[in-house]
């Protein structure tokens, strides 16, 4: 597991280093230093690959223009520029920034480039040149609102420069640390060295795509630090450690073992959703799967997946018999141990008591999806049925629906959305985007950084659903299905894109690749 810090998380373990642990921000400064300027020297060497005995030589020919503001982000690419110096680079610094208001740090680093007799330019006396790598140090995680004057002309000089790399310290200029969203302009790099911890904005588009590559480098924060940030909860990432987390398969288990999962979903003659999940939800070891959906549908899930045990119902049913409706409702109920609740019902006749009658009797995790969704925005007393064994699984366009926010607000700050929506409900909710948020109950934020654009399709939020259906049949809590379902099912994407290609992915060969992937201490090989 990895945090994602906030810019005000970020001056918080700041003060912590230096206040309480008593690092001297010159140290931290100069360990942040090296990390730019080492990446720096490997591109350069990276630019002259291939000239031989030469190549070492020539790559400190390489032009160098660090563009530095005047705070302690500015002092780092001032100190970055200077190692560079020292080194026998050809490196110029350009202050762009208002000097009556420069940090401490950043005159300290002045001084000393300029004892060492390294350029250093005002921007109103630089005269913009060829350069090969261009180093953007002038804001970092401090930026609150949008550029402009001098920095933004900064800005655009750099993205218009014709670089052969940008290197952004910490964040890219313009780039809003929190939710990575533009700030008027923003700097395109190539390459962010980020310092100590990931920054919230950098996992969030458009964000992400502006960082480039990624380096985090350690400046010596202590290993507790994100323990010191107040009462906020950072955000967190996953890796390949937190698949551990998975409970083993015991070898003497049988199929009531690892969990019944019902998949009520489908409409008449659209049962492709309902297979999805229920696929899915074996895929990720579910011992049991039923499907309950509507009657046209049986003969097609029996061809289509025979391990399934079929539980078909007619709509009408819920008009002209309602009192039976409820019972057969509370009949799946008592069965299962894991419920999924929505994906293709459609919204016609009987869809509002399918949903409300599921919601009232259901004492087991419920994983409420798709049509679901949009039943309960038609109905929003449904969510006084809500217990915090409910999973929801919105897409951008319903979370709208749900909240009444617009789409283009929710993508804008994904991770506030979802925390309201879940700490208003006592939930879990499932954010699906480009960047799927997962928000608990108590505060907590999951930011997934496995999958890519090839998931894109009909289908794969469907299978999603019975992901994380599987992990809570096997008896995840509602928080690691959520958030392992999220993360599992992104690693199962980027396999079928490495194997494929990003075009030609279908939603059950992602279902079919989440069996695939090896699981720590699960006998998988």
């Amino acid at each position: 597991m990895k945090y994602l810090m906030t810019g005000g998380q970020m001056k918080m373990i700041d003060r912590y280093a230096m206040k309480e642990i008593g690092i001297p921000a010159a140290v931290l400064m100069e360990r942040a230093a090296l990390g730019v300027a080492g990446t720096v020297e490997a591109l350069a060497g990276e630019l002259c690959a291939g000239q031989g005995a030469e190549a070492s030589e020539n790559a400190k020919a390489v032009r160098i223009c660090a563009v530095c503001g005047t705070g302690n982000n500015g002092a780092d690419g001032i100190a970055a520029a200077r190692i560079l110096h020292n080194r026998g680079y050809r490196v110029i610094a350009v202050i762009a920034g208002d000097r009556q208001r420069q940090s401490e740090e950043f005159c300290l680093q002045c001084r000393i480039a300029e004892k060492l007799g390294m350029d250093l330019v005002e921007w109103k006396d630089f005269i913009p040149g060829k350069y090969d790598i261009i180093i953007d140090a002038i804001f970092g995680v401090g930026l609150w609102r949008p550029v402009e004057g001098q920095y933004r002309e900064a800005v655009r000089m750099i993205n218009g420069a014709g670089a052969k790399r940008v290197v952004a310290v910490d964040m890219p200029s313009g780039i809003h640390s929190d939710h990575g969203q533009v700030m008027g302009e923003a700097v395109r790099a190539d390459v962010t060295v980020t310092f100590g911890y990931r920054k919230l904005g950098s996992a969030f588009y458009p964000g992400k795509e502006y960082c480039g590559e990624l380096k985090l480098w350690d400046i010596g924060f202590p290993a507790d630090s994100h323990g010191h940030i107040g009462e906020e909860i950072p955000a967190v990432t996953y890796d390949g450690e937190d698949l551990k987390r998975i409970p083993k398969r015991p070898e003497s288990g049988n199929k009531g073992t690892f969990g019944k999962v019902l998949v009520a979903a489908g409409s008449a003659d659209m049962g492709g959703a309902a297979y999805l999940s229920a696929l899915a939800a074996y895929r990720m070891g579910a011992g049991l799967v039923k499907i309950m959906t509507a009657e046209e549908n049986r003969d097609r899930m029996q061809q289509l997946l025979p391990e399934a045990i079929l539980a078909a119902y007619r709509p009408e049913d819920a008009r002209e018999d309602p009192e039976a409706f409820r019972k057969a409702i509370e009949r799946e109920c008592a069965w299962a141990d894991v419920i999924v609740l929505g994906p293709g019902i459609g919204q016609g006749e009987g869809t509002f008591e399918l949903v409300r009658g599921f919601l009232t009797s259901a004492y087991v995790p419920v994983v409420l999806d798709a049509d679901g969704l949009n039943v309960t925005a038609r109905h929003p007393e449904l969510t006084q049925y809500f217990t915090e064994n409910i999973i929801v699984t919105p897409h951008v366009g319903e979370m709208s629906r749900l909240t009444g926010i617009s789409a283009e607000d929710i993508k804008k700050e994904p991770a506030a959305a979802a925390a309201d929506y879940s700490s208003r409900h006592g939930i879990v909710c499932v954010l699906k985007d480009a960047v799927t948020v997962v928000s608990g109950r108590d505060g907590q934020c999951y930011v997934n950084g496995s999958g890519n654009s090839c998931m894109a399709k009909a289908g794969s939020g469907d299978v999603l659903t019975g992901v994380i259906a599987g992990l809570l049949a096997q008896g995840l809590e509602p928080w690691d299905a959520g958030t392992l379902g999220v993360y599992l099912h992104g690693l199962a994407g980027d396999a079928v894109r490495r194997r494929q290609g990003a075009y030609g992915m279908l939603a059950r060969e992602l279902a079919d690749q989440v069996g695939r992937i090896p699981l720590p201490d699960c006998g998988a090989k």
